[in-house]
């Protein structure tokens, strides 16, 4: 499926070479902490999963961000052959959070104003089938709390949404290059965002000031 040139641009080579490319020295790796015992976890898919895992990690409370693949049929899927269209896998982020300083539905509510709900063809610059926002719910409890996030953004919108309420799968992780990239390639990442059009978009369909990172 069609994936932005900008993102092609700035991937290429990660794979064959193994390597991840860093800007900023020092990025923090919240992986190494041990979580609470309270912890607990919430996917979500938003498009570029660089940025919605950006975006997570802004948010108090939320201990850790996994940027990875879920929803579809090929076990372990790889970068390529998700963005190609061939597994059926939604670009994907598993959040760690403490629910005793963050609700999940407030994640869920933050997540939904962070993305374009109305796009059924992928989220800004990024068109495809993996690029199509979902939230992956485990249990009744979850189901409810998405449902009702949508109900509350078709209110505010007034469009139709097309975010879609999924049952929980496996969550596959993706290659390391793509793990907390916005600290890694802090430059390159801040071009892609902006060239990408997603805050101005975000601005555009939810407010002034209605942007992530």
């Amino acid at each position: 499926m069609q994936r932005s040139a900008l993102v092609i641009a700035l991937t290429a080579g990660f794979a064959a070479s193994g390597l991840a490319f860093f800007s900023s020295a020092g990025a923090e790796d919240r992986r190494l902490v041990d979580p609470p015992t309270r912890a607990a976890t919430a996917v979500f898919a938003g498009g570029c999963f660089w940025c919605v895992e950006a975006d997570f990690d802004k948010v108090d409370g939320v201990l850790d961000t996994i940027s990875g693949y879920t929803g579809g049929t090929v076990e372990n899927p790889s970068y390529r052959s998700v963005t190609q269209g061939n597994t059926g896998h939604y670009e994907a982020v598993k959040v760690t959070y403490d629910p005793s300083k963050v609700s999940y539905d407030e994640l869920a509510n933050y997540f939904i104003r962070h993305i374009d709900p109305t796009d059924a063809k992928g989220q800004f610059c990024d068109k495809g089938d993996s690029y199509r926002s979902a939230i992956f719910v485990s249990g009744q409890g979850e189901h409810d709390v998405a449902t009702t996030t949508l109900d509350g953004a078709a209110e505010t919108l007034g469009q139709d949404i097309v975010t879609k309420v999924l049952p929980a799968a496996t969550f596959w992780p993706a290659e390391d290059y793509h793990q907390d990239y916005y600290l890694r390639s802090a430059v390159k990442y801040g071009y892609y965002r902006k060239a990408c059009g997603r805050d101005a978009r975000l601005e555009q369909l939810w407010g002034p000031g209605a942007k992530g990172s």
